[in-house]
């Protein structure tokens, strides 16, 4: 019996490949039977994430997805080297922790540029019919401080709102190709840049953070495990949703 989770020949594009949340994502996918076309900036850590991934037929794309305007040919090019797509994880983002008093115009443009407006071109572009299988799927990573208050994220609590707003308008348009839009939000996890921020942080602070998710802090594995599942066959009637994996923190 095949498992519904399987993404057996399915070809799928992970942004924010070379670390992090879309590193683990890229990894697990592969490890389901996908076909990988990671993106990321760092052309060396992104062969690090390649050489981690199970199976044949990957490839590797170093793009800054700030360069919004190259997202259509970076997609093309994907497509007529690989063929069409069964999946696109936009996992890339770029985080500013600051006061709003302090926050620019830049600093929102900036942080739009890539957590949002990247996604969205993504989104337009590789769900084309010429791009996109039937019945494929798209998640965007949002943020549980898209729906919670944590001081210190405006710009980044927008972008990641954003995603959630424009998710279920996506998921209306494109459900009569049966391609489902989702998001995951994700509360605290522990990917390097997590882990080097809550060192920097007093014993206070940092003991209060960890206090306030009933499960403990995240591992990237469990936003790559949600991941799976909404691009798998196992979620094919779930679409317009914003899966909420946080280890409790919302229900308090």
């Amino acid at each position: 019996m095949t498992s519904p989770f399987s993404l057996e020949g399915k070809t799928i594009i992970v942004t924010g490949a070379s670390s992090g949340i879309g590193r683990q994502c890229a990894i697990s996918c592969s490890h389901m039977g996908a076909k990988v076309m990671c993106i990321g900036r760092n052309e060396q850590r992104l062969q690090d994430t390649l050489a981690h991934l199970a199976g044949d037929g990957h490839a590797a794309y170093s793009y800054d997805l700030s360069q919004t305007h190259g997202i259509a040919g970076l997609v093309a090019d994907i497509v007529a080297a690989h063929g069409k797509l069964d999946g696109l994880l936009c996992a890339a983002g770029i985080e500013r922790t600051a006061p709003i008093k302090l926050l620019t115009v830049q600093d929102y443009a900036e942080i739009m540029q890539v957590n949002t407006f990247s996604a969205f071109e993504l989104a337009r572009h590789a769900t084309a019919m010429k791009h996109f299988n039937r019945g494929g799927a798209v998640v965007l990573i949002a943020s549980i401080t898209a729906t919670i208050a944590r001081t210190g994220t405006a710009a980044y609590s927008a972008s990641k709102g954003a995603l959630i707003s424009a998710a279920r308008v996506m998921a209306a348009e494109l459900a009569k190709r049966q391609i489902r839009v989702n998001c995951i939000s994700p509360g605290t996890i522990l990917t390097p840049l997590m882990q080097n921020a809550l060192a920097q942080m007093s014993d206070e602070d940092r003991a209060r953070r960890v206090a306030g998710f009933p499960l403990g802090l995240g591992e990237p594995a469990d936003v790559a495990n949600a991941a799976v599942y909404l691009l798998s066959e196992a979620s094919r009637w779930v679409t317009g949703q914003n899966l909420i994996v946080d280890g409790g923190f919302t229900i308090q």
